[in-house]
């Protein structure tokens, strides 16, 4: 059953899911052909978690390529005239919301791959971040597990092309507004600057599920991951402002400074850049 908060037109609409239905990071319908080198790639696969499914693969038809719509049909190109372009898209606390969309050309040009286990199934586009954020987030996973809480990474970088694929598909599949309230249009998700990432527990369970929040790996979260220069970008009780629902999962690295500012005060991102609050 879908609860949709309101506050105005959006690309993304608020709501609760129950496990019928689907976040913005299922299914991923967007195949990289590019791999890591030889030894990066065997230690993906020696942190593989074996036996947990990938929320892509359980969500997505099984032999079913994401479709490109028809001519005439609204696409992610369909964009709307109210959001702005950043002209600071290198910018570590750039903030890119409903509002304010990455420029279609901007590929951050430092990605690495990070050093972290993943729910298996994750493409090697999905594992990448920003040299600065990838170093941080391995710290924060290995000072994690060395405190005896499990972290999975789900889904970090997400490329313009990767993000306009999967809004298509949606589009094809449940029409364009429909597909408004469950995902960004392309340039207006966090995970194309490459300071984003989606964690879950050790165990795969609740991967960009609602029921992550209150666990032990999500109250670690909570209290620690300013400390490695993250927020928890889309926090409880922010709703109106940030235009998302509360995802205790989604981490956003700002460096520590900002981070530690944003924590303490309990405000969100767009409040640290004294934004409007994001228009549904």
């Amino acid at each position: 059953m879908m609860t949709i908060l309101l506050s105005g037109c959006s690309e993304k609409i608020l709501f609760a899911k129950d496990n019928s239905e689907q976040s913005e990071a299922l299914p991923d319908t967007y195949k990289n052909d590019s791999k890591p080198t030889e030894q990066k790639q065997n230690n993906v696969e020696h942190t593989e978690q074996p036996g947990v499914k990938s929320p892509d693969e359980s969500s997505k038809p099984q032999e079913e390529e994401a479709p490109t719509p028809p001519a005439d049909t609204p696409s992610a190109k369909n964009n709307n005239d109210s959001i702005q372009v950043v002209f600071n898209p290198e910018s570590i606390p750039v903030l890119v919301n409903k509002q304010n969309k990455l420029p279609d050309s901007y590929n951050p040009n430092d990605l690495v791959y990070t050093d972290i286990p993943f729910i298996s199934g994750t493409t090697d586009e999905k594992r990448k971040m920003r040299q600065v954020a990838a170093s941080a987030i391995n710290q924060l996973f290995a000072d994690a597990k060395a405190q005896g809480i499990s972290l999975l990474g789900v889904s970090a970088y997400r490329s313009h092309a990767t993000q306009t694929t999967l809004f298509n598909y949606y589009v094809n599949r449940d029409g364009y507004e429909k597909a408004r309230t469950y995902s960004a249009l392309p340039g207006t998700s966090e995970h194309e600057t490459g300071l984003s990432i989606d964690v879950t527990g050790g165990d795969g369970k609740c991967a960009a599920e609602n029921c992550f929040g209150g666990t032990p790996e999500a109250i670690w979260l909570e209290q620690h991951a300013e400390e490695y220069g993250f927020i928890i970008r889309y926090p409880q009780g922010k709703e109106s402002i940030t235009g998302y629902q509360y995802e205790p999962w989604h981490l956003r690295y700002v460096g520590k400074e900002i981070a530690l500012e944003i924590m303490n005060k309990g405000i969100s991102l767009e409040e640290y850049h004294n934004e409007e609050p994001v228009s549904n």
